[in-house]
């Protein structure tokens, strides 16, 4: 009887510790999302115009992407419905093609209507290889327009890569319980 209260406390020792750890991962996310949108936004203030007009958008604060030949990203996200944070997103790519290198980025990707960010929100969500991003950068917002109700905009933060490949994204949501 000693051994399985003993064992007892520590699964839910266990479990509190994986929960605390999980939890100050995404307020670190958080609060990265949060420094990237006003970086994004002094970068380009056209970007206003979405973050104010937009259903709902997730940022991806760092995105790692590296390649040879074949070429992978992953980052993590938080997702935004009106303005406030309602989940976290995973980001995932795989791609092949003429490519060589490393970086680490900042992705927004920004939804026109309830459909839209529905359909990510479902958590199949998925760009094939014709998604295009815009890069910020003063004045792109301007002219950018969303395709299929969807604009996705990328701002490198370090390192360098050359890509002409072809791959695409998928994501995964997890709302905030």
């Amino acid at each position: 009887m000693q051994t399985l209260k003993l064992y007892s406390t520590i699964i839910c020792l266990f479990i509190t510790f994986i929960g605390f750890s999980q939890s100050e991962k995404d307020q670190k996310i958080i609060s990265d999302a949060e420094t990237a949108r006003q970086d994004l936004q002094k970068t380009d203030s056209g970007l206003e115009h979405f973050f104010d007009n937009a259903s709902g958008y997730v940022i991806f604060p760092n995105v790692g992407e590296g390649a040879f030949i074949v070429g992978g990203a992953s980052g993590n996200g938080v997702v935004y419905e009106n303005g406030a944070a309602v989940g976290m997103a995973s980001l995932k790519k795989i791609d092949v093609g003429l490519q060589a290198g490393g970086q680490e980025i900042t992705e927004i990707i920004f939804f026109e209507t309830e459909d839209a960010l529905n359909e990510f929100k479902q958590g199949v969500y998925k760009f094939s290889a014709e998604a295009s991003a815009i890069a910020v950068k003063k004045g792109a917002a301007k002219n950018a327009n969303y395709n299929d109700g969807v604009a996705v905009f990328t701002k490198p933060k370090k390192g360098l890569m050359a890509d002409l490949s072809v791959g695409g994204q998928k994501f995964k949501y997890k709302p905030f319980e």
